[in-house]
């Protein structure tokens, strides 16, 4: 347990499944929430051994390999969730494609996979488990968005199309299930120092741009992010639906 477990008694015991969850943001989130007493379930498209270490890392109950661009893998993770948790009490929407190209000159198949991963894998999980939560009268739904919803790149353009459609399908369903004891929330980090973002932020150029535009003057950390994933998944966030919560520093503003 972690000084977290003082904080948030209603969560132990609680069933969970993070996507995207093998390192930063995701395996952060696992991780804290494994520290006070969740049931974790940790999600990657990893082979059994790195899965195997993640599980170790975050202190999950359970890793399921599955790709969830995939369709039909997605359906294997709901199985074994279902399987071995007997269903999910927080859901936490985090495994996430971004690819960077020119803004006029996108692929097909670079949109397709992103809008895939970063929308429809997301759909299919909120179809799977939240009509459940509505028949328990408890439920989180806590879909991981970015800045770069209202700060969009040039060059990731459907990237951040698709969280700023993910965020509106978040703000779509809280506003069917309210009132039925469960809540949708987007957490839209900033610029968080993960793996994702290394290569990129060790440009010394581009990372002093970066802080810039930061008014908190730093970057943010995955445990800053798993912060606020803990306090939206806990009691204390009962009465917080359809909203986006920004972790960013200040850089949306």
């Amino acid at each position: 347990m972690t000084e977290a477990s003082g904080l948030y008694p209603d969560l132990a015991g609680r069933r969970v499944l993070v996507t995207g969850s093998s390192q930063g943001i995701g395996l952060a989130i696992a991780k804290a929430l494994a520290g006070v007493g969740a049931r974790v379930c940790i999600n990657a498209p990893l082979p059994g051994a790195d899965l195997d270490d993640a599980c170790r890392q975050a202190g999950a109950t359970l890793g399921v390999a599955a790709d969830l661009s995939q369709p039909e893998e997605v359906a294997l993770l709901v199985a074994a969730v279902g399987k071995a948790l007997g269903g999910i009490d927080i859901l936490i929407l985090n495994a996430a494609l971004q690819e960077r190209q020119p803004w006029a000159g996108f692929e097909r198949a670079s949109i397709d996979r992103q809008w895939e991963l970063n929308l429809a894998a997301n759909y299919r999980l909120i179809q799977a488990f939240v009509p459940a939560m509505v028949e328990r009268g408890f439920g989180r739904l806590i879909a991981i968005g970015s800045i770069q919803q209202v700060r969009e790149h040039p060059e990731m353009l459907i990237y951040a199309a698709s969280k700023a459609a993910l965020e509106s399908m978040v703000r779509t369903i809280a506003r069917q299930v309210a009132g039925q004891g469960v809540t949708c929330n987007v957490l839209a980090p900033g610029a968080i120092a993960t793996a994702r973002n290394r290569e990129v932020l060790a440009d010394a150029a581009y990372r002093d741009t970066v802080l810039g535009r930061i008014p908190a003057g730093r970057l943010g950390t995955p445990e800053d992010c798993a912060d606020v994933a803990l306090f939206l998944a806990s009691n204390a966030a009962r009465y917080v639906t359809g909203t986006t919560l920004f972790v960013d520093g200040g850089m949306h503003l």
